[in-house]
């Protein structure tokens, strides 16, 4: 498969605001719905998922049936896409805190299987949405063995899982009480998955559909225009439930379809860092909260805190996280994504 690399400015650049967003809130406090970097925060992961739905369909929906022999190499590539960083994370995690966790958690968190029946009992930071692609990858065969046998099936599917959706936005998360307090609903894969299967649907909808990149153009700039000024005020709460979220929902769909649809490469002197920081997205998500947390440790230890503003502290972690990522991507994920492909890790 051609590497779509607008797919990939846009991976980088949400990577690139969930950690903006959490180095703000952990240095400046939290931000409420009207405020920009609150949308940011909530509706990157979203923009995670409908990605993460249309590069499964690109790279798969030629070459599984499912059978036997797919789901194997399916699953393969994508536990050794995601565990061993997640592995990495969650021991330092765990480490660090040096307080003695429950076993029951070290299994559910090493084995992946908390996504499914512990998606709120998460070690690192950030990786209950890894949890959640996990459980996702459970339905991911289903959608392609439905868009290959039954389109009417897949209509049936697609429409109750929606419905999940409307339900957990208009009846289960409750106006009235802040996100905080309701984040074990929140996270529950059952919440998301419609975002990941919007993905899935995109590209199978629009594969052979071609638009003008002056179009696209208009479209993101009246989706970033309705995501920053649409009327939304109080608790993030307020930006994943009733009308609120099919609002922003649409918006991130609208932006993922642009991007997959945009046909011109940006002058190498920004398409080459934002393809690097789109690559190593995944690093970016889940290393940043680690590497702030010691360095604020650290920072307090050698008494910067007293003398430096916090946002000293932030400006160094972002730092530090990118060229960790950078790192730990070129020379970590990419030998675990080399013997899921079965290639010599020496390639």
């Amino acid at each position: 498969m051609k590497r779509l690399y607008n797919l990939d400015y846009l991976r980088g650049l949400a990577a690139f605001g969930i950690m903006i967003y959490h180095l703000l809130i952990w240095t400046r406090g939290e931000y409420s719905s009207e405020n920009f970097m609150g949308r940011i925060g909530i509706y990157g992961v979203a923009i995670f998922y409908v990605l993460s739905g249309m590069t499964l369909y690109l790279v798969y929906h030629k070459k599984m049936i499912p059978s036997k022999p797919d789901l194997i190499d399916f699953f393969k590539k994508r536990i050794l896409r995601l565990f061993p960083l997640m592995w990495l994370v969650t021991i330092t995690t765990i480490l660090l805190s040096g307080i003695a966790p429950d076993p029951l958690k070290v299994f559910l968190n090493l084995s992946g299987l908390f996504g499914f029946v512990s998606w709120f009992g998460y070690f690192a930071p950030g990786a209950w949405s890894i949890g959640n692609e996990l459980v996702f990858y459970v339905f991911f065969p289903v959608f392609i063995f439905l868009a290959n046998r039954s389109k009417l099936g897949l209509s049936i599917f697609s429409m109750l899982l929606f419905a999940i959706y409307i339900y957990f936005a208009f009846f289960l998360l409750q106006e009235d009480k802040d996100l905080g307090s309701q984040w074990r609903n929140y996270v529950n894969p059952l919440n998301q998955v419609f975002l990941f299967l919007s993905g899935f649907l995109i590209v199978l909808i629009l594969k052979n559909k071609v638009l003008k990149n002056g179009h696209i153009l208009m479209l993101i700039l009246a989706a970033l225009a309705v995501f920053t000024f649409y009327p939304v005020s109080g608790d993030t709460i307020n930006l994943v439930t009733g009308a609120n979220r099919l609002v922003f929902t649409a918006i991130c769909i609208v932006i993922c379809i642009s991007f997959y649809k945009l046909t011109f490469k940006l002058p190498d002197f920004i398409h080459k860092p934002l393809t690097i920081l789109g690559e190593a997205s995944y690093s970016v998500y889940l290393l940043h909260p680690l590497i702030y947390n010691v360095l604020a440790k650290l920072f307090s230890k050698m008494q910067f805190t007293n003398d430096l503003p916090l946002y000293i502290l932030a400006i160094t972690s972002g730092i530090v996280t990118l060229i960790a990522s950078y790192l730990v991507y070129w020379y970590f994920e990419r030998f675990f994504m080399k013997l899921g492909r079965g290639k010599k890790v020496t390639d």
